[in-house]
């Protein structure tokens, strides 16, 4: 049976597709340290691949809000790695503790939390007070495969 997490998403018309993204490099896609879950920087793509990746320099080629919806992308992959964690069960979640986004923007844009807003906003809508967390927003100059934006997390769950 889903959980309330799983739930909400159902209700938005929001599905966690297949397993998560795996890593690009040398490094895991989540470290969980006591109750607390460290998920890697998470790029705009779908279960597609690098195909269906969201690239480009805000300022420049891509704006506003197709980068915010880079972002929310972002977001749900890392909704997708933290189920992961979680053993399958999102319901865990205690809170989003921090995001850190990088936007690859042009040096004259400034502008990166309208950007980054895109994945803060999805956590708020699915999580309610529990998607609530501190956040950065900074600039890149570029970002791997050319994307857009990346958005790394932590979060605090119920130890098992």
């Amino acid at each position: 049976m889903a959980g309330q997490i799983e739930a909400r998403l159902a209700e938005l018309g929001i599905e966690l597709s297949g397993p998560p993204p795996a890593p690009a490099a040398n490094y895991v896609p989540y470290v969980v340290a006591g109750d607390m879950v460290f998920v890697s920087g998470q790029i705009p793509m779908t279960a597609a691949g690098l195909d269906s990746l969201i690239k480009g320099k805000v300022g420049a080629d891509i704006d506003i809000p197709a980068a915010a919806a880079a972002a929310r992308l972002c977001a749900l992959n890392l909704l997708a790695q933290l189920k992961s964690a979680c053993d399958g069960d999102l319901d865990r979640l205690v809170r989003v503790v921090k995001l850190t986004g990088f936007v690859n923007s042009t040096p004259e844009f400034g502008d990166q939390p309208k950007v980054v807003n895109g994945a803060s906003d999805l956590l708020v809508e699915v999580l309610g007070d529990k998607g609530r967390h501190s956040r950065s927003a900074v600039s890149a100059g570029s970002l791997p495969f050319g994307c857009a934006v990346e958005v790394e997390g932590i979060f605090q769950i119920k130890t098992a």
